[in-house]
């Protein structure tokens, strides 16, 4: 199992940006608490522990927009958000609040804190989505998709289960790419160009993407299953 002791590294920025406005800081204070797994992650318990439906989770989910729509539109799925940025964690408790869910948990850390607790096989589908690429030589070391954590994701993913992984920045995919196929636990069998360049029906676009496509950067999606 994944050492958690091993990897103290940061993976992650900046874990706040600007101040919460009222509104966001009411609904941090009266809303987060009813979803927040954070009290099952210090306990070390599994925050997906009496959840029913299929088992999501989404690391680091940013500005919360595709954690939502998925959780919207996925009703009877048991939805995990993890993001260590608060900003966007207020926005996803605004989300859950603005649109009633009952479907959808969060956790502010370290998604690797997560996956040292659920069990082998518990979930259906992971989103990795747009991670920091790092982009200089010597953070690579805190890459994302390093081998431990692939090796890690493919651990609690059940056999047939989903990963799907996202980014605009084509040395991080080469990157990953590599280490994915080096791993050999997941299958990924394009036929066209398209496979990897077009976004699916289910896989709405974000503020993040917009922006990585007006700045000339194209966006890649992939969609592995477990083996």
């Amino acid at each position: 199992m994944f050492n958690r002791d091993t990897q103290k590294f940061r993976t992650f920025g900046r874990a706040k940006g600007k101040a919460l406005t009222a509104g966001q800081q009411a609904l941090m204070d009266d809303v987060f608490p009813k979803f927040d797994v954070g009290p099952d992650i210090k306990a070390g318990r599994n925050p997906f522990a009496g959840l029913e439906g299929p088992l999501w989770l989404e690391i680091g989910f940013g500005a919360a927009e595709h954690l939502i729509w998925q959780a919207q539109h996925n009703p009877d799925v048991s939805l995990l958000g993890v993001e260590p940025f608060l900003n966007g964690i207020a926005k996803a408790t605004k989300g859950i609040n603005d649109h009633a869910m009952t479907n959808l948990r969060l956790h502010r850390g370290d998604a690797r804190d997560v996956l040292s607790l659920i069990p082998d096989g518990a979930l259906d589908r992971v989103f990795v989505l747009f991670p920091d690429p790092w982009h200089k030589t010597r953070h690579h070391k805190r890459r994302l998709l390093r081998t431990e954590f692939i090796q890690e994701l493919h651990r609690v993913i059940k056999p047939g289960g989903e990963l799907r992984f996202g980014s605009d920045i084509l040395h991080y995919v080469d990157w990953a790419m590599t280490r994915f196929y080096r791993h050999g636990g997941f299958s990924w069998s394009p036929t066209q160009v398209s496979d990897w360049r077009m976004r699916g029906e289910d896989w709405p676009e974000t503020r993040y993407l917009k922006k990585a496509l007006r700045e000339g950067r194209t966006g890649h999606f992939f969609t592995f299953q477990r083996v």
